[in-house]
């Protein structure tokens, strides 16, 4: 293996020309890999006080550096040209605006930033200063009412009693020879990261500096040391009141997540959903400051379990579900300005749509139909409602979206240069019939000048999760339109388990992760071997994560496909234990419960059928699948004598996330696609 990286990776740095610039000027050329990682990629918006005005961040991808630098960029709503506001080396992420419209607050590393620290910018121009200096870092910047004071979370020692001391433990550790870390609960890892004995907090300081003071530091409750956003908290707005959530599990195996208050001053917390079970998460208190609203779920140890939203009556305490008679997830709430209603991107049948829920009635009406929705904000008077808009065919870009009719105002431009230059292939979404007769959801990526009287290979794609919807948007990991590009029809399929179907459906996978998917897999195969374009003699398939773990179980069973792709994939659930979920109890029985049964599920019980050529792709630094998956799978490969090969990433961890290792990624998925089933022949 490591004879033959050398040769793969000057391949990868040759590809780096530039090719998109050239394809601009001359025809269209299908989008490539390379192509792709020119794209700027735009983060989630943050709203002027009066709508007038969007900041955003932009991402850009140095080629020699192998590492993208962010910059903020402001635009009007109303339609224009963007514009720089940073420029500094690092990222600058976060933005979020004060309230008297003077200020922007984010967050960067920059000089001799140890760890990610506060900044604001004047809006109409000048430099950036820091606020404060918080020697553990800081995330998640929110601002009070009154534009003096900014919130945000920082992950600390509760044992410390100020901040010199914590500045000093940090120094103590990075100089120590002894890298050691001990537990005594979980979490110990997360992604790509170990979990180290710091809780995360809500702190406030001052728009001109000083020490920042704790909010819920003495509350008695942390956040969740896994996930700190700002959707973990939310400030009221009269600035007197800060609500938060909280894991109230105290063995942290069995998660139980509650929304608390806590005077924004500090002092002790109060349960406000201790009658729950499940979780409660995603506070936000309405702009009248009446209302707290929050997504709740009801079966306990389900992470996909639909979120319900439900509202609290500040004033009386009176408590209801909004939508109670609509089946699906609904979460990612923003508030319009009057405080009446309600605006959400939601994951509904393969697009993520804008709805609109009336807070009286509870009705909901679907604002958009077509591409899908992200990262939305809303502000002004008359309200003005911006958002992230992206497909198969169109990278994320920001918008302005009419809330009365859902016409879509294009706000960002800047990858449109880039971008005309690519032929895109046509997208298309079929229904076909699954496991048990059910309708099944499934996208179909064609070529770029596909002609229906040839016929194409087919490379189907099975999606991770496994409870996660394809929609029709854009992604960087596995672009549909990159596979298309190199000659295949590229399909994706929403099977049993999937989102955005509603709870039964996500749910009809529970306890048995196999059956259904593997079954919807095979019939999609099965209908697109009937059309008359597809070569059923040149179809591959390939997945990652749960992706992968089908790719395994494909291994295993009867399937028509020349060869597979497992991308971080779960090959052994007994070992999948050892992930960073793994210490969670699980819904219905442990592996040690009934280990037969348990067995049945985990696709390395049925190796002994393993024949079908596979690539199987894993990064060190992964620990939602850990490496030794791949290892084991491809080691069982090898043992069986099916041909297979195995590609590491020692820098990488769930996700290929560099630009170099990506290239080199896509590289190896193409090779490898091409040999079992060319697509030069059609």
């Amino acid at each position: 293996m490591s004879m033959q990286l050398p040769a793969r990776l000057l391949t990868a740095l040759l590809l780096l020309a530039p090719l998109a610039g050239q394809a601009a000027d001359g025809p269209a050329a299908p989008l490539s890999a390379e192509t792709m990682w020119k794209i700027q990629r735009i983060g989630e918006p943050a709203l002027s006080p009066d709508g007038k005005q969007a900041v955003y961040a932009v991402t850009a991808y140095d080629d020699e550096k192998d590492k993208g630098e962010a910059d903020l960029f402001l635009v009007s709503t109303a339609g224009g040209q963007s514009r720089r506001l940073t420029s500094m080396p690092g990222n600058d992420s976060e933005p979020a605006w004060s309230p008297d419209g003077r200020w922007i607050a984010f967050v960067a590393k920059r000089g001799e930033d140890k760890e990610s620290q506060l900044y604001v910018i004047p809006t109409d121009g000048g430099e950036a200063t820091r606020v404060g200096d918080v020697p553990t870092g800081v995330s998640a910047p929110k601002w009070f009412p009154d534009s003096q004071r900014i919130a945000f979370i920082s992950r600390v020692w509760p044992d410390l009693p100020d901040w010199q001391n914590a500045r000093q433990r940090m120094e103590e550790r990075e100089k120590s020879k002894v890298k050691a870390q001990s537990w005594n609960r979980p979490p110990v890892t997360r992604w790509d990261h170990w979990i180290d004995d710091r809780q995360a907090h809500v702190f406030s300081i001052p728009l001109g500096g000083g020490a920042p003071t704790a909010i819920t530091l003495g509350s008695g409750q942390e956040l969740s040391r896994e996930e700190t956003s700002r959707n973990t908290f939310d400030i009221s707005p009269d600035g007197q009141e800060v609500a938060f959530t909280a894991d109230i599990d105290p063995t942290g195996v069995d998660a139980n997540y509650d929304v608390f208050v806590v005077p924004a001053t500090g002092g002790k917390s109060r349960d406000l959903t201790l009658d729950n079970v499940a979780d409660d998460v995603g506070p936000k208190y309405s702009p009248d400051g009446r209302w707290l609203l929050y997504t709740r779920q009801t079966i306990k140890r389900f992470y996909a379990d639909s979120h319900q939203a439900w509202l609290i009556d500040r004033n009386s305490d009176a408590r209801r579900r909004l939508a109670t008679d609509w089946d699906r997830s609904l979460e990612g709430f923003i508030w319009a300005p009057d405080s009446k209603s309600l605006y959400a991107a939601i994951d509904d049948a393969a697009t993520n749509r804008v709805y609109h829920f009336d807070i009286t009635s509870g009705r909901q009406a679907a604002v958009t139909t077509s591409s899908s929705f992200s990262g939305l904000a809303i502000a002004g008077k008359p309200a003005i409602l911006v958002g992230i808009r992206q497909s198969f065919r169109e990278p994320p870009t920001l918008v302005r979206i009419a809330t009365r009719d859902g016409q879509v105002t294009k706000l960002s431009d800047l990858n449109d240069a880039l971008l005309a230059g690519v032929a895109f292939g046509d997208v298309e979404s079929v229904n076909y019939q699954g496991a048990g007769g059910d309708d099944i959801q499934m996208w179909v990526i064609y070529p770029p000048g596909f002609d229906p009287a040839k016929k194409y290979p087919l490379y189907l794609l099975m999606h991770g999760g496994p409870f996660l919807g394809v929609q029709d948007a854009w992604t960087f990991r596995w672009n549909a339109q990159v596979f298309a590009g190199w000659g295949y029809v590229v399909t994706w399929h929403n099977f049993h388990g999937s989102s955005g179907f509603g709870r039964s459906f996500t749910d009809s996978i529970d306890p048995d992760g196999i059956t259904k998917p593997y079954q919807d897999t095979i019939k999609a195969a099965e209908w697109l071997a009937s059309r008359p374009w597809i070569d059923h003699e040149r179809m591959v398939a390939g997945g990652g994560s749960y992706g992968g773990f089908l790719a395994a179980t494909l291994l295993g069973r009867p399937h028509p496909f020349k060869a597979l792709v497992a991308h971080a994939a779960v090959y052994n659930d007994f070992t999948q234990y050892g992930s960073d979920y793994g210490a969670g109890k699980r819904r219905f029985f442990e592996a040690w419960e009934r280990p037969e049964e348990f067995a049945r599920y985990s696709p390395h019980s049925y190796a002994a059928n393993f024949t079908t050529p596979t690539l199987v792709l894993h990064g060190q630094l992964d620990q939602r699948v850990p490496l030794n998956q791949g290892i084991e799978l491809f080691n069982t490969l090898q043992n069986r004598g099916v041909e297979s090969r195995l590609v590491y990433f020692p820098d990488e961890n769930h996700w290929i996330l560099k630009r170099q290792n990506s290239l080199y990624w896509y590289g190896e998925v193409r090779d490898w696609l091409e040999h079992y089933a060319p697509a030069g022949g059609h």
